[in-house]
């Protein structure tokens, strides 16, 4: 499986990222044990999760996807294995959020101690914090690369001004720089990142990670209707997704599998490695048999007719 390398450090990962979102919240702490395992013996090493997973779930504090993960890499003794990433800045609770040295400093050690690890490998800022000078958060981050906890640092949910501007304070101040983009990208979700970000991508030499890669699901051909949704933990995340251009999309989508033979999910994911700035798509999989469908999309490489029925059916 050929690798690829996070921005312009010398982290390399397998071109697909498990999402662990779901830990916690969708799946149980065995069931994600299961996974995980079959992720890393498939030759795969690149794990997302975030300090704030899954506090939206009721009865929940945020942590519990970075515990479980903990828990995994100390069970499992794989943590040489893994490329970690992790988040800070949500909000965790009154007074735990944004991107200030104070709560990054704090934030830090928490996930460090809920993840069972000196280091993270990834550390994103999850999202933008005006209120906070960007030189102030950066400085954070330099102290975390120099005390070895971080190795880099990447940026989430930024409009394409303000990544811009960071990076741009970053080289003239010589702190450290964002080398990873986590967008919000899939092939319902293309304008604000092909309009907005990808350029900056491109001028500064950004990996991107995409969140949503399956549009919450949409993408996998499994709702149909919002309807079908009705009922599903991630009814909401997903209607948004039911409109003429989704009716297209998943209509490209049968079709490009009945040729190849490949499922909606398989192809959704390959059309987003097929494109020039894409590190490595994020999904999450609640099942080993699930996971086996998103996995495939590594090796399928579509034809150029495929992708252009793709692009096309999916034109905003």
């Amino acid at each position: 499986m050929q690798r690829k390398t996070l921005g312009n450090s010398s982290i390399q990962v397998a071109p697909f990222a498990f999402g662990g979102n779901v830990f916690g919240w969708t799946i149980d702490a065995e069931r994600s044990f299961a996974i995980l395992d079959a992720f890393v013996d498939r030759g795969f090493n690149f794990i997302d999760t975030a300090d704030v997973y899954a506090r939206w779930v009721p009865g929940n504090h945020g942590g519990e996807s970075e515990t479980i993960l903990g828990q995994w890499l100390v069970r499992s003794g794989k943590r040489d294995k893994v490329v970690l990433a992790t988040k800070v800045g949500i909000e965790m609770g009154e007074g735990k959020k944004g991107l200030s040295r104070r709560y990054i400093l704090e934030a830090v050690e928490a996930s460090l101690k809920r993840l069972q690890t000196d280091r993270i490998d990834l550390y994103q800022s999850h999202k933008d914090d005006e209120a906070t000078p960007i030189e102030e958060t950066l400085g954070a981050y330099a102290q975390l690369i120099e005390q070895g906890k971080v190795r880099i640092i990447g940026a989430s949910n930024y409009s394409g001004e303000r990544l811009a501007e960071a990076l741009e304070t970053a080289e003239r101040e010589g702190l450290p720089v964002y080398q990873m983009l986590q967008p919000e990208y899939n092939l319902h979700a293309r304008h604000a990142y092909e309009t907005q970000l990808e350029p900056v991508v491109k001028k500064f030499g950004l990996g991107v990670i995409p969140y949503f890669s399956l549009a919450s699901g949409f993408l996998t051909g499994k709702y149909r209707t919002k309807e079908d949704a009705k009922g599903a933990k991630r009814e909401q995340m997903v209607g948004k997704y039911f409109d003429e251009r989704g009716e297209k999309i998943l209509k490209a989508l049968d079709e490009v599998s009945m040729k190849t033979g490949a499922l909606p999910a398989t192809i959704a994911l390959a059309w987003l490695l097929a494109q020039p700035t894409i590190t490595a798509p994020i999904a999450s999989a609640t099942s080993v048999e699930q996971l086996e469908s998103l996995l495939a999309a590594v090796d399928l490489k579509l034809e150029p007719a495929a992708l252009e029925k793709l692009t096309q059916a999916s034109a905003y």
